[in-house]
């Protein structure tokens, strides 16, 4: 810094002279190759070459005089896509419709009659048409506490449903609606030979009719999982759903809507998310070879047929250790199985010789740590007119019976 050498600068200077010339060609050069490649673009043209994969549109503009040669040539280009992400939901979208919730509200008003209003709104899922009636399976908690509901079609058709059923223990319910406008059905698929990673597609409805036939593409990102279900909102896990794991956006609206293969197949009813703040990306569907049976239930019976004990149950886990050693009369190295809170008279349980505080602690050789695993070996394991072999301990001794499950006469 501050050095200035007048030999340097003379040398300088020639050699700017000479990258001056160089700079100039260099410049010549260019614009005759811009000129070459300006004249060829036409030629291209004429000869019909265009970027791969896109198709002319063949409805060339009408304006101008096309014997003026002056005129620059026109033409319009457009896409073709047609994939197997597009074709599958071709054949699914149809059958995936918008549910609302309409409940009375304003029950003080002046007249008495109330007003009616949505409560709120999910989707659904056409899957059967039998004679003038199609069947819709949704989720429960989509229809729950609805005074009258009603299906949106994917034209915007408005149709009253009836509701034939629900299940809270799966979250499913199936509606019953007039075929006048129903021009498609979903076709079911084998949700047990999903693998991990393969794609899948969800449709619905999310945050309402703004968004309404949405759709959101992602993988099967886990198979089997279970999430514990607090059915009643005491606080206790009731449940625990069995479902499939996406990262496929569901929203709010989602709910009841259509989890598809790539066939085209409903692979899953889509029932929750988890909405956490740290959470992004868990979307979570009820397997639909899982649902079948409880939907075929719904609309023939208008309830799930499932065995019936006639009791009322209590985890241990969830009962003081005081009153397990004193009410229960437990040993100390018990601290698991299921307390009989009460014992319907005449039911399958009191013709077994169970008894209020009895606790069971196995079921046809398979441990039971609580109400949940009660649950899930007698509703999944077991059907009407099975017999069941219990052990259970009362006033400190373990003995054994066996039940002949029924089914319960109040559904």
């Amino acid at each position: 810094m501050g050095y200035y050498d007048d030999h340097s600068q003379e040398h300088f200077s020639e050699k700017k002279g000479r990258k001056s010339g160089f700079f100039l060609a260099s410049i010549a050069g260019a614009i005759i190759g811009s000129l070459l490649v300006i004249f060829s673009i036409p030629t291209l043209s004429n000869q019909g070459l265009l970027p791969y994969n896109v198709q002319p549109n063949q409805h060339q503009p009408t304006g101008g005089n096309n014997g003026d040669q002056g005129d620059p040539i026109q033409q319009q280009v457009s896409y073709d896509v047609n994939s197997d992400t597009t074709k599958a939901i071709d054949k699914a979208a149809e059958a995936v419709v918008g549910i609302n919730n309409i409940q009375n509200s304003n029950f003080w008003s002046d007249d008495g009659s109330g007003s009616q209003e949505a409560a709120g709104t999910g989707s659904g899922v056409i899957y059967k048409k039998s004679g003038d009636k199609a069947y819709v399976v949704t989720n429960q908690h989509v229809v729950e506490g609805a005074t009258q509901l009603e299906v949106t079609l994917t034209d915007g058709t408005k149709i009253p449903a009836e509701l034939l059923g629900g299940d809270i223990w799966t979250d499913l319910a199936v509606l019953e609606i007039d075929t006048d406008h129903v021009k498609k059905i979903a076709e079911f698929g084998n949700s047990d030979v999903l693998k991990m990673g393969e794609p899948v597609m969800a449709i619905g409805n999310p945050l309402g009719t703004t968004f309404s036939g949405s759709v959101t593409q992602g993988i099967i990102s886990g198979i089997n999982r279970t999430i514990p279900v607090d059915i009643n909102q005491d606080g206790i896990m009731d449940w625990q759903a069995e479902v499939l794991q996406t990262d496929a956006a569901i929203n709010p609206g989602n709910s009841g809507g259509a989890l598809i293969n790539i066939a085209g197949q409903v692979i899953g009813i889509n029932s929750m998310k988890i909405a956490q703040n740290a959470v992004e990306g868990i979307g979570l569907s009820i397997p639909i070879n899982y649902a079948k049976p409880i939907i075929s239930d719904l609309e023939q019976y208008g309830v799930v047929k499932r065995p019936y004990m006639g009791v009322d149950l209590k985890s241990v886990a969830e009962i003081p250790g005081y009153y397990q050693e004193e009410a229960l009369k437990l040993p100390r190295d018990v601290t698991y199985g299921v307390a009989l809170r009460q014992v319907v008279p005449n039911s399958p349980s009191a013709k077994a010789g169970l008894k209020e505080l009895d606790v069971i602690v196995e079921m046809d050789g398979e441990e039971i740590n609580d109400v949940i695993d009660l649950r899930k070996h007698l509703y999944q394991e077991k059907k009407i007119g099975d017999q069941m072999k219990i052990k259970f301990y009362r006033e400190g001794k373990l003995m054994d019976t066996t039940l002949t499950l029924a089914s319960d006469n109040s559904q």
